[in-house]
């Protein structure tokens, strides 16, 4: 066994430790693999195994140091962010100062604007209840009994007025002179009190004159002050914009530096590779030197070899002549002895030759017994597929009356099915007719129920007027109390404006009786306790009535 380092070999020492590694089966030291040929292992020094796997590599590495470069510097420009976000002394602090100023401002007038906003809905729901309240009262002065009422106080108004200027009229002749000098004194004292009044509106005119006036001037005082903060504004903005210009220049001017700079190092770089690729190549170029003479060595080795070879043949070649040559007198001496072993080996040969003959008979014996047995498996598989095939028509004639049946009792579930329906839909129609009979008997109760509710309501109505009726004939009796006739008429039981008598069915209702000739007119009341007319049949059809 021969050790190799670089291009050298030497012949290894036996030494009694490698012979016991023999003796137990364990030919290499453990470091290297199992059966591993010495002969074709290469020693190599560290130091040029380092150049190989650096010059393997040196890319991937390179490439780690760009990443580890890019990823740490874009690590400090996020730490030189966070750290000067807050900072209040910069452009972008101070705009951002601004922003947060004005943000506050909005957020002050929007909670002015609220609270003027919710002054504004108060006031409105006040006037919405006012405006509710004034349309009730006007839609309670709208009905028919109201405006009976207001009517007879508007007669009972005019009955105490005409009975006033009867009685003037009788005090003026007596004393017309009295009479005249109290006139002129009325008409002075409404003169000054005229007068009076107007220099009154007239200081009250001037004074919401003033109000506007004021009012008009913090106006404008407002938008000068509202416009000059614009401007201000729009001027800081207007800086800001030109800082922020000057700053993306010097921005734009420090980025191209850096992309130049970048340039120059990209072409430095390549100047260098193509240096480094010039110097790889004349390296690889020794290297390329150096196997070719190892190559040139061992193709030196090898024809040494083969010469050996050559030479190792030969000599075999000749002993191996020698022997043939023994051996060719042997024969020679052994041919009187092959007689008899020729005529022992034409016995053998007979034997054999009748031991295979009884061989084919008994085999061709066995394939006749084996085609009978086939033959009667057949006709035995036959006779089992007819009666299979009987058994089956058998059982496929049960399940078509198998079939038969259940369709039978199919049609007869259908039929009762159907019976069944009929049956559901005459007791659903006995339902809905007991269902209508409950609807209109709720129905009927829930008319009666509206009936009661309106009965309510007008005597809830009926008792609001009274008490109003009650409330002005009394202020109206205060002054004069023979002339609360025509109002106590107005406020008589029975609402609706007509002459016949009141139904206490109906919420107490009055209604209104026309003739029934062309003029329709409303008939007229008579408080006699009998009727006027004998014929009831003719006063049912004057009165319309055909029944």
């Amino acid at each position: 066994m021969q050790a190799r380092f670089g291009r050298r070999s030497a012949q290894s020492k036996e030494s009694t430790g490698m012979k016991n590694t023999e003796r137990d089966e364990i030919p290499y030291p453990p470091l290297l693999p199992s059966k591993v040929d010495l002969n074709q292992v290469t020693i190599i020094p560290h130091a040029e195994w380092e150049r190989i796997r650096d010059s393997l590599d040196r890319l991937t590495r390179e490439a780690a140091a760009l990443r580890a470069e890019r990823t740490a510097k874009k690590k400090i420009h996020v730490q030189s962010q966070e750290l000067v976000k807050h900072w209040t002394n910069t452009y972008a602090g101070m705009k951002e100062q601004k922003l947060k100023a004005k943000q506050k401002r909005d957020e002050e007038l929007e909670a002015e604007r609220q609270i003027l906003d919710l002054e504004e809905e108060i006031y409105k729901q006040g006037e919405r209840k006012k405006a509710i309240e004034n349309a009730k009262q006007y839609q309670f002065y709208q009905t028919e009994r109201v405006k009976s009422f207001h009517s007879g106080l508007l007669l009972s108004r005019v009955m105490k007025e005409r009975d006033a200027q009867i009685q003037f009229k009788k005090n003026s002749v007596k004393s017309d002179k009295k009479w005249e000098e109290q006139v002129k004194l009325d008409v002075e004292k409404a003169l000054k009190e005229e007068k009076e009044k107007e220099e009154k509106r007239r200081r009250e005119r001037y004074a919401l004159a003033e109000d506007h006036l004021k009012q008009i001037k913090e106006h404008k005082e407002e938008e000068q002050e509202r416009k000059k903060n614009e401007e201000k504004d729009a001027e800081e903005i207007k800086r800001q914009n030109l800082l922020y210009e000057i700053e993306m220049k010097k921005k734009l001017s420090k980025k191209q530096e850096e992309i130049n700079k970048n340039r120059k190092r990209f072409f430095d770089h390549m100047h260098d590779k193509s240096i480094i690729q010039a110097v790889e190549q004349q390296q690889q170029e020794e290297e390329d030197e150096k196997i070719r003479k190892f190559i040139k060595a061992k193709k030196c080795l090898l024809q040494m070899r083969k010469d050996k070879e050559a030479e190792t043949h030969r000599l075999i070649e000749e002993r191996r002549e020698r022997i043939n040559n023994f051996l060719s007198e042997l024969m020679k001496e052994k041919l009187d002895s092959e007689d008899l072993f020729i005529v022992k080996d034409v016995t053998e040969a007979e034997a054999e030759l009748e031991k295979r003959e009884k061989e084919k008979y008994e085999k061709k014996q066995a394939e006749l017994k084996a085609i009978a047995d086939h033959r009667a498996s057949v006709m035995k598989n036959k006779e089992e597929e007819e009666k299979q095939r009987k058994i089956d028509s058998k059982e496929q004639l049960l399940a078509v009356m198998k079939a038969d049946k259940i369709f039978k009792e199919l049609e007869k579930e259908k039929k009762l099915k159907a019976n069944k329906e009929k049956q559901e839909i005459q007791d659903a129609y006995v339902q809905q007719m007991a269902l209508n009979k409950f609807n209109a008997k709720q129905s009927k109760e829930e008319e009666l129920s509206y009936w009661n509710l309106t009965e309510a309501l007008a005597a809830e109505k009926e008792k609001e007027f009274q008490k109003y009726a009650r409330e002005v004939i009394e202020s109206e009796s205060e002054s004069a109390k023979k002339y609360t006739y025509p109002l106590i008429r107005a406020v008589q039981e029975g609402v609706g404006g007509g002459r016949g008598p009141p139904f206490a069915g109906r919420g107490g209702i009055r209604p209104s009786y026309q003739t029934q000739d062309f003029t329709g007119v409303q008939l007229p009341f008579f408080n006699s306790q009998r009727s006027k007319y004998n014929d009831f049949q003719k006063s049912k059809k004057r009165l319309g009535f055909t029944w």
